[in-house]
């Protein structure tokens, strides 16, 4: 392992250390509620599972994806050595005091509330510099999620969980709307395709965004009935916008349509999510479709890509990855089909998870050296 180039870019650093993390928890958290061994956390077992599953992964995804990416939209210099040992130590840190009870519970929820806004500092002094305003929606979703998270924390509302997973999934439509798209149009161009027939309007991509901002602050107030109209009108919205990003047309590469598939989860999350406002099914039903579905499954298409173009490598997915996209969409199908108690609980909740390691896994084996390695073109970062 070379540590210079390990802390030469965000990605690097965060992109493995959430992998580690991914494989880890579910592994703690599966032994822990099937009875396998007796674990104590700083939180409750299941709002532990629920705070390392969603924000401890993520919010590393975030870092790595955004201060790699705002270097390159805002031609600024990345953010590397010491200060990004000291912003890795801060999420390594929350890892630790929240697994075990070390420090008193206000000193772990401080720990963990100041990854994200060092990351949004850093992002947004960038952007502000550049005078880049479009890249504004951004930030205003993960200050939205931030705020989901101290919720969550400080048990301000029941309902933290839920504003933080649709937050998520709004950062996921801005972020994925805009690569998507844009990587599908490229490679259409180069493979003889018509980039035309990919559609991106504005309009639609600020309509999703207020769908998405209006249904998470309307979830506080506790109607079912409110929650799930909106939610159905975000995910026909969200769905529309999807569809005319066209994956179909770029089926042929797993890098790609592994995007489109992960984003198709949003708006299926958010009919479960009608669904269970309104009695049909329990709540972990959306809350596992997006947390595997859309989000974890994004992300591990997302870095897989960022992994080879930012260490100078061709965009050639190395050998068993597709094999990891596989394997984490039967995740999310399998915890789905378990938590509608179609599979028996316990033997549902171990294939999710074990299908889920495994392409966590995948991953780790293929691109560990490519994230502990200098580029391969002597181009810094």
């Amino acid at each position: 392992m070379n540590i210079f180039a390990l802390f030469a870019s965000p990605f690097r650093i965060f992109f493995l250390s959430l992998s580690l993390w991914a494989i880890a928890a579910m592994l703690l958290w599966v032994a822990s509620v099937t009875g396998l061994v007796s674990l104590s956390f700083s939180l409750s077992p299941l709002r532990w599972h629920q705070h390392e599953m969603l924000f401890a992964i993520l919010n590393p995804a975030i870092a790595g994806f955004l201060l790699t990416a705002v270097c390159v939209w805002t031609n600024s210099e990345r953010l590397h050595g010491l200060p990004l040992l000291l912003l890795w130590l801060v999420w390594l840190t929350g890892r630790l005091v929240t697994g075990v009870p070390l420090l008193p519970e206000a000193l772990m929820i401080a720990i963990n509330l100041l990854f994200l806004p060092l990351v949004m500092i850093d992002a947004g002094r960038r952007i502000i510099r550049a005078r880049q305003a479009r890249h504004a929606p951004i930030l205003l979703v993960l200050l939205l999620l931030w705020l989901a998270q101290a919720a969550f924390l400080l048990q301000w509302s029941g309902h933290a969980m839920a504003m933080a997973l649709i937050a998520a999934s709004a950062l996921m439509l801005v972020v994925g709307g805009r690569i998507t798209p844009a990587f599908s149009g490229n490679w259409l161009r180069a493979n003889g395709g018509d980039p035309q027939r990919i559609r991106n309007p504005l309009w639609l991509e600020r309509l999703t965004l207020t769908a998405m901002l209006v249904l998470c602050l309307s979830l506080p107030f506790g109607n079912n009935a409110l929650t799930a109209i909106l939610a159905l009108v975000a995910a026909l919205i969200s769905l529309s916008r999807i569809a005319l990003w066209r994956g179909w047309l770029v089926r042929r590469e797993p890098m790609l349509w592994i995007l489109h598939l992960s984003l198709l989860w949003i708006p299926v999350g958010l009919v479960l999510l009608a669904g269970s406002r309104s009695g049909l099914w329990p709540d972990n039903v959306w809350i596992h479709a997006i947390g595997i579905g859309a989000m974890g499954a994004l992300i591990l298409g997302v870095i897989s890509r960022v992994g080879l173009g930012h260490t100078g490598r061709p965009l050639t997915l190395p050998a068993g990855m597709v094999t990891a996209y596989v394997l984490l969409h039967a995740s999310a199908l399998i915890r789905v089909l378990t938590a509608l108690q179609i599979l028996p609980w316990q033997r549902g909740i171990e294939i999710s998870a074990v299908l889920w390691v495994v392409a966590w896994l995948l991953f780790l084996v293929r691109y560990s050296g490519v994230l502990c390695s200098p580029r391969v073109d002597g181009k810094p970062g």
